[in-house]
């Protein structure tokens, strides 16, 4: 599955709008946009912020998965 469609589904698991999820993780709206379409990915230390989320709300995402296909 593309990064794109994680940030979507683990979004969409979370009952969050993208302004929401931008503000949950300290990212602008625009940024979650362009993740979600595909135009950019997000650094280091915010797929781990990303990877914090996701446990604190059991939702499964593998940051390392990600980051070894960079």
């Amino acid at each position: 599955m593309a990064f794109s469609e994680d940030i979507k589904k683990i979004r969409r698991k979370a009952f969050m709008t993208q302004e929401d999820f931008a503000k949950e993780i300290g990212v602008s709206c625009i940024t979650v946009t362009r993740w979600e379409t595909g135009k950019a990915k997000p650094n280091l230390k915010t797929m781990k912020l990303i990877d914090d989320y996701c446990k604190k709300k059991e939702i499964d995402f593998d940051v390392s998965e990600e980051i070894s296909k960079e």
